[in-house]
């Protein structure tokens, strides 16, 4: 090969390098999706649009919310993935969303996708609230179970109940606001002044609560349901009680956030949550998702669960999400774990 020939090949090869780097697209996506199934997500997406890379910054439902809120005429981020539908609606009233109807999201249950068209946010799946109790460590100390919110309230549990902090944690808020709804606004607030007495301390997780009653630190977690049904599925001496009085609940969803650079990527990936290989993956970590007829039971999950979920008013959480946050702080935070 003459060096001209081989000099016009290197930089033919240049260039192609050049344009295949500039073709690459990258995806901030803001999520509250636990660690663990990240990867996942990203590998399936990735596999399908080689072209673009997901970019993940990941916390709790609550720090992503405020982070987002935060920068809203500055947004960093292109999608938003995994954080609750209340937080969606919030920024949607805030026009901080990009409406976009992704390809078959008709096939999703009407209920987990934003009722105008095009809709601005899709559900993914639901997370539902219920307590994980250690069996063992109950019986330690004396405690019967409970059956109820109510009963937690009782003076035998005190320093024996950890909760997410609503202020951190999407599952902190769906609790408070189930029980807002559940008891009406002055008697929920009374409700959790009582249960204030008993709890040892919040987190800012909502996971870490049934994970800290499974390995006995403590002997009652509020928590989600599923978190619970894996915690028992790995050997832990928990039941999982479902209240008589009904259970919060939110959606994991997804969204694009307005005025990203990428908007066709961003509604790429958006078209990929709606698939039904996402719901499969969903049903990984939840029993509940979006599309009919794709979630499988789930080992250990309580019976009765979805019909206790309440008749959610996702409007009045949206809309009083600041009111309570700010009253729940006043009140309780100082039980809260260092951030």
């Amino acid at each position: 090969m003459n060096f001209k020939l081989k000099g016009a090949l290197g930089a033919l090869t240049g260039v192609l390098m050049a344009t295949t780097a500039i073709a690459q697209t990258e995806l901030t996506v803001y999520t509250a999706v636990e660690a663990v199934d990240l990867p996942r997500y990203k590998e399936a997406f990735e596999t399908l649009h080689p072209d673009i890379t997901i970019n993940w910054v990941r916390d709790s439902t609550g720090v992503i919310t405020a982070k987002l809120l935060a920068e809203k005429n500055n947004p960093q981020a292109d999608v938003i993935w995994g954080v609750s539908a209340t937080s969606l609606l919030l920024m949607k009233s805030e026009g901080m969303l990009e409406p976009y109807k992704p390809e078959g999201v008709e096939a999703l249950k009407p209920s987990f996708y934003d009722s105008e068209d095009p809709p601005s946010w899709i559900g993914q799946d639901a997370y539902v609230g219920a307590v994980c109790v250690n069996t063992i460590e109950a019986e330690k100390h004396g405690l019967a179970m409970p059956t109820s919110w109510k009963d937690l309230t009782d003076p035998m549990y005190k320093d024996m109940v950890i909760m997410p902090n609503p202020n951190s944690s999407g599952t902190g808020f769906l609790d408070v606001s189930g029980w807002l709804q559940i008891f009406g606004e002055e008697e929920g607030w009374a409700y959790m002044d009582a249960l204030h007495n008993n709890i040892a301390r919040y987190t800012h997780s909502g996971s870490k609560p049934c994970k800290l009653a499974a390995s006995g630190e403590v002997p009652i977690g509020i928590s989600f349901a599923f978190r619970g049904a894996q915690s028992k599925s790995e050997g832990a001496p928990i039941e999982i009680i479902v209240p008589s009085e009904g259970v919060g609940w939110d959606m994991e969803s997804a969204a694009i956030v307005a005025g990203t650079d990428d908007l066709e990527a961003a509604q790429k990936l958006m078209d990929f949550a709606v698939t039904k290989e996402a719901n499969e993956m969903y049903n990984q970590s939840f029993a509940v998702v979006a599309m009919p007829d794709v979630a499988k039971p789930v080992e250990h999950f309580p019976e009765g669960l979805e019909e206790a979920m309440i008749e959610n008013d996702f409007e009045f959480a949206a809309n009083n999400r600041a009111r309570i946050l700010e009253e729940w702080q006043k009140r309780y935070d100082g039980k809260s774990e260092p951030k």
